[in-house]
């Protein structure tokens, strides 16, 4: 049995841009979205169906790092409701001066504003849901 597990690391809009497909649809509870201010790392646990792949597979849990970030904005998140399942519906970004601003765009209009200096992103498979 081939487990196919992906890594992909962006740091440019085309990067970026293919993490956000991998991730479309992905389920994320709030309890899994972590901001380490100390380090710069906001981490995104989610559970995604992988497209990549081509195959009608699993779902699989995945981490989704952002690194450099220096300020996280969420609007339209409870985030005293850490079992409220949310759907990511893409990623995607705008230049503001000598930064950028990362969208993470759920449903319910929610989204998250990452704050980064640079693109740097990973999107690293952990293990398929069984």
């Amino acid at each position: 049995m081939n487990k196919y597990l992906a890594k992909i690391i962006a740091n440019d809009q085309e990067g970026l841009q293919m993490i956000s497909a991998c991730s479309s649809g992905a389920k994320v509870k709030v309890a899994d979205i972590k901001y380490l201010s100390f380090n710069k790392v906001f981490l995104l646990s989610i559970e995604r169906t992988p497209i990549e792949s081509g195959q009608d597979r699993k779902k699989i849990n995945s981490i989704c790092r952002f690194d450099f970030v220096d300020k996280v904005r969420s609007k339209n998140i409870d985030q005293s409701k850490k079992d409220l399942v949310l759907e990511l519906i893409a990623i995607d970004y705008l230049k503001n001066n000598d930064d950028y601003e990362i969208n993470l765009i759920f449903n319910n209009n929610s989204h998250i504003v990452l704050t980064t200096e640079t693109i740097e992103v990973r999107l690293e498979d952990q293990n398929e849901i069984m």
